[in-house]
């Protein structure tokens, strides 16, 4: 692994409750570095987004500890961008000024926020769509509008919540290609949840795989396939061996 560019320290996260705390993670500790792409996989309801929401600075965990370039992350931080499993855009703002809004909360000049918005959806492959409003964009569309959105501003790390759950398998697999793409033309550090074990192997350096709640770093998978990676590296007994590995992991 490369110079760490986010560690997390034995995180736990309790939820009170008066009748039931729920313990969603018991000691995650992990590290992330410069440049790398990371995917956790685990089942269901282990505390996955618990653990990204805290790593984003969303969520302050009951025990344990999130530093971002050695320094404690107490908090949001504009080095940080985050993608959700929905689009999460305003319906009534079209998607060039969906993009641009991360640039006006700065207080960036509207000239120039458009001209940095312009320049990603060009990056998304979605130039000619920035006067599209949501409603008339697929899904794919949408999610790249979001993705977007948090590359707008150029964030140190790059954390994404099961981006394409909610798309059909073809137009998952289409954003596969344009999310390793995007990578291997911004080269940022990247987290990514999925519950899909082919999809993280083909994106990822390393896949962490959680126990079920309360949720724990149980193991670590580097995967050596060669980048620039093709279409063809799905196919290979390499590839295959892997997802065995990971999926042999869960259970």
């Amino acid at each position: 692994m490369s110079e760490p560019l986010l560690v997390a320290e034995h995180l736990q996260m309790t939820f009170a409750s008066p009748d039931n705390p729920l313990e969603a993670l018991a000691d995650a500790t992990f590290a992330v570095g410069v440049n790398e792409f990371v995917s956790i996989i685990g089942p269901s309801g282990c505390g996955k987004s618990t653990l990204l929401r805290i790593l984003a600075g969303l969520a302050t965990p009951t025990g344990g500890r999130v530093c971002l370039r050695g320094e404690p992350l107490t908090g949001p931080v504009r080095h940080i961008g985050f993608v959700f499993q929905h689009a999460n855009l305003m319906p009534w703002r079209d998607a060039l000024h969906n993009v641009m809004l991360p640039l006006e909360l700065q207080g960036m000049p509207r000239q120039q926020a458009e001209e940095r918005a312009r320049e990603v959806l060009e990056l998304v492959d979605l130039a000619d769509f920035g006067h599209a409003l949501p409603r008339d964009l697929s899904g794919g569309m949408r999610q790249r509008v979001a993705l977007a959105r948090a590359l707008v501003y150029d964030p140190d790390l790059l954390l994404l919540d099961e981006p394409f759950g909610a798309l059909d398998a073809l137009t998952r697999e289409r954003m596969n290609w344009e999310l390793l793409r995007i990578w291997q033309a911004r080269r940022k550090t990247v987290l990514m949840v999925t519950h899909n074990i082919q999809e993280a192997v083909f994106l990822s350096d390393r896949v962490l795989t959680m126990s079920p709640r309360p949720g724990r770093i149980d193991q670590e998978v580097v995967v050596d396939l060669p980048r620039p990676r093709q279409q063809e590296a799905l196919y290979i007994p390499r590839f295959m061996e892997l997802t065995r590995i990971l999926r042999e992991s869960l259970r």
